[in-house]
Order: structure tokens, then sequence, then C-alpha cells
């Protein structure tokens, strides 16, 4: 697509337009109201006062949240968490207004899903995880088959990773867009595939694939607030998840809008609750990390697993499995230095397996401690030194929308341990590995392979 000119549809939320929607928080007894100006070119300091605001509201709630947003900017940039902390905590708001972003454009979304026959979300590394997170909602919903392909497996094998079922959409998820697979496995297809058409989300207005837009590519870009300047995707990552997701409710706007809606106010709970509890946990000695969940959420499992391992620049170990596919193996990691993160199930009979798992770590004394997160977490599920993050109203937006609270507590145990481990959380690898990919040759298949 590179030296060619290109027309298509971009979907924005920017600076000249319709900025943010009227926004409320109720969160247990305690009432924050955070109003986010609905007006036309509206500037990034109405955002910036409504985030201090709400941050400010957090610093009263949680010492620890005062504690580190107290210096001044310039010191927690030199101690090296001035963008991961404000990214993980700006969460609730920027959820609200991915979704009334993407419920302004339904309409647009529901051209590019058109008379598709099946559906291939792809992206790489964290990117990947985000259509872990949403597939199987989107295939029960649309009633057509889903996959995740990433995007390294398509620039290696081209049409052969992804399901022959045409027409397709293919949907390519991004916090920069500039990763050298991802611009890579679009252009591909472009050119091999005629009968796939193409949704891009992405974060980065200025990155490769935001330029890609063409009569046969959509578009859609995330306000840039979203656009995580610290190297480990946080606030990127969950506003991905909730924009995929929009493709479930082209036809029910309202629901997910409340939908969004709901788990915004669930995130401002941990946060105003949870906050030093989960920095308390984090200190602990633990040296390895499981992340148990099932279904959609083994999505946010393996995201989970990825940001304790980037944040710690590996010092922690980390794996991420299913409750029924941890006895099969994996259960030798839980070794009595793993801190076990179990992301609970709202389904009954999903629980159901989940909880003798659970007892069975016990009965075999597995595991250090335990950090339990889901609604009525039972109290025969907790042992002394374990956590439960108890989050209301998460049953009631299920599983589906689940995997976003899951990620916000994983980034607040990855990022309490950065810190612990003396790191500085905004670039903990010290060059290993960067916010982009580096470039590097691609070495495409022939048509003859």
């Amino acid at each position: 697509m590179e030296g060619k000119t290109c027309l298509g549809v971009i979907l924005s939320l920017s600076p000249s337009k319709d900025r943010y929607c009227a926004l409320s928080f109720n969160v247990s007894f305690t009432y924050v109201f955070v109003i986010l100006i609905c007006a036309a070119g509206a500037h990034m300091s109405e955002a910036q006062v409504e985030l201090n605001q709400w941050l400010k509201t957090l610093e009263t709630a949680q010492p620890l949240a005062h504690k580190l947003f107290a210096p001044s900017p310039e010191t927690q940039k030199k101690d090296g968490y001035f963008h991961t902390l404000r990214e993980i905590c700006q969460q609730p708001l920027t959820w609200t207004a991915t979704a009334d972003l993407l419920s302004r454009n339904m309409a647009r979304l529901q051209a590019a899903l058109g008379d598709v026959k099946s559906i291939v979300l792809t992206g790489s590394g964290s990117s990947e995880y985000v259509g872990d997170c949403v597939r199987l909602e989107l295939q029960n919903r649309l009633g057509i088959p889903v996959s995740v392909v990433g995007g390294g497996t398509l620039v290696a094998h081209g049409s052969n990773a992804i399901p022959p079922v045409r027409p397709a959409l293919m949907v390519s998820i991004a916090r920069s867009g500039d990763s050298p697979e991802s611009f890579a496995a679009l252009s591909l297809f472009l050119n091999s595939d005629p009968q796939i058409r193409h949704l891009v989300i992405t974060c980065n207005e200025k990155g490769r694939l935001a330029a890609a837009a063409s009569p046969n590519v959509t578009v859609l870009m995330l306000d840039d607030s979203t656009n995580d300047r610290s190297l480990v995707m946080t606030s990127s990552f969950t506003n991905l998840v909730l924009a995929a997701r929009s493709l479930a409710y082209t036809a029910a706007p309202e629901k997910y809008k409340s939908t969004c809606q709901a788990l915004s106010q669930i995130a401002s709970h941990v946060l105003l609750h949870d906050f030093g509890k989960l920095a308390a946990i984090a200190e602990t000695p633990f040296r390895r990390a499981v992340f148990l969940a099932d279904s959609n959420r083994y999505g946010a499992a393996r995201e989970g697993a990825l940001k304790m391992l980037e944040a710690t620049g590996g010092r922690v170990a980390t794996m991420s499995e299913t409750y029924l596919g941890f006895r099969h193996g994996p259960m030798s990691f839980a070794h009595s230095d793993a801190l076990i993160v179990c992301f609970l199930s709202s389904d009954p009979s999903l629980r159901a397996f989940e909880r003798d798992l659970l007892h069975e770590l016990e009965q075999k004394e597995l595991g250090m401690a335990k950090v339990v997160v889901g609604e009525k977490i039972p109290a025969d599920l907790l042992r002394e030194g374990d956590v439960a993050i108890e989050c209301p109203g998460m049953q009631s937006v299920g599983d589906h929308g689940a995997p976003v609270i899951d990620v916000l507590v994983a980034q607040l145990l990855a990022f309490f341990r950065s810190q612990h481990e003396g790191l500085h959380p905004d670039a903990p690898s010290d060059g290993v590995i960067n916010r982009v990919v580096q470039n590097f040759q691609m070495h495409f298949r022939s048509a003859s392979q």
C-alpha cells in the first residue's frame, strides 16, 4: 500500500470532533461524577482536567495512590512510572469514551461486516490476545466462524493459516500499527485475496496501519489517549478489546454502551477499593505467577501473564492456563513460590469446575497464595494470605465482559511488582524489548508453496 493514494473510511474521536459524553460512576456508597464535555472543538486540556479530578478522587480513597501521584510529573518520570500509572488508572474514563465512539458508528461497522461468512482477528503479542478476549462472543452473537491468528503466523503461512470460508473480514488490531508483521500481513492479504475485506482497529493515527485506508480497508481510530506511551500495553489493550467487541452489537448499540458503562463502574470500584491491597500482595516473595481462566477470559489470563513478565523484565516467571488444562502437566509449575491469580467465572457450570481445581490445589498444598477475581467469591476458596478482589456487577456483564476487569487487576499487580523489583514500569526491560518491535526482514512464501 505504500506509495499509493489511499481513500477509505476512518472513524475517529479526536480533539477536533465530539470528544466525550457525560459519565458517572456509582462506586459502593461513594458517587463520583465526572462530566466530560460534549462539544465540537473540545480541547485536550478539558479531558486532562477530568482525568485530574478522577485521580484526586482515587488519591482520597487510597493513600498509596496519593503517595505515587503527589510528586511532580518530572519526579514521576525520573522514577519511571509516570505514564504507566496514569494509563492504568484512566481506563474507566476511556472505556465510556470508546463506547460512545463505537456506538455512533455502528452503521459503518455493520457495512464492514456486510455479508461476511467468517472473521479472522489478528494482531501481535498483546494485540493477538485482544482477539482471544472477544472471539467467542463474536462467534456466538454473529453466528459465523471467528478465529484468532497471530500476525506472525499470517506472514509465515499466508492463506494456509486461515479458514477457507469467503467472503471474510480480517480485523487487524494494534496499538501503534507499526509492528512489522502487522502491516506485512495486511499488505499480503490485500494483494493475494480480494474476497477478504479488512477492518483496522488502532490507537495511533500516525501508524502504518492507520494509513492503509482504501476501498477494501476500514480504519477505526481510537482516541490518542489510549495510545499508551509506556512500553507495556495497558489502556490500549482494554480499549481495543471493547472496540473489537462492538462488532457483536451493531444492531444493539444501546446495550453495548450500557455494558461499557457497567464495566467502567466495576473498574472504578476495583481502583478505589483494591489499589493498596494489590500493591501489598505484589510485594510478597513470589517468584512465579500463574494466571488461570476459562473461555474468553483465558485471553485475559494470557495478557496477565505477559504483563507480569514484561513489567518485571523476566524476573518473575509466568504462565497462563485454563482451569481444566492446569491438571495436564502445568500444575507442576505451582511451586511454593508461586502466586496463583484466579479469574473466577460467573457461569455456574464453569465455576463448579474452577472451585474443584482450587480445592485440589489446597489439598496438595500448591502455590504460595492466591488472588481471586470475581463476584460473590466463596469464602471456602480463600486461605490465610489469599486476596479476594470482589467485583460488584461482574455477574451482570458476564464472562464476555469480564476480561477488561481481569486485565486491570493483572496490570496493577505487574505495575507494583515492577516497582518492588526496583525497575521502572514505563521501561522495565533495559532495551531488551521495545514499545514497537523493530523492523526485520519478511520472508514470504511463493505462490507454489
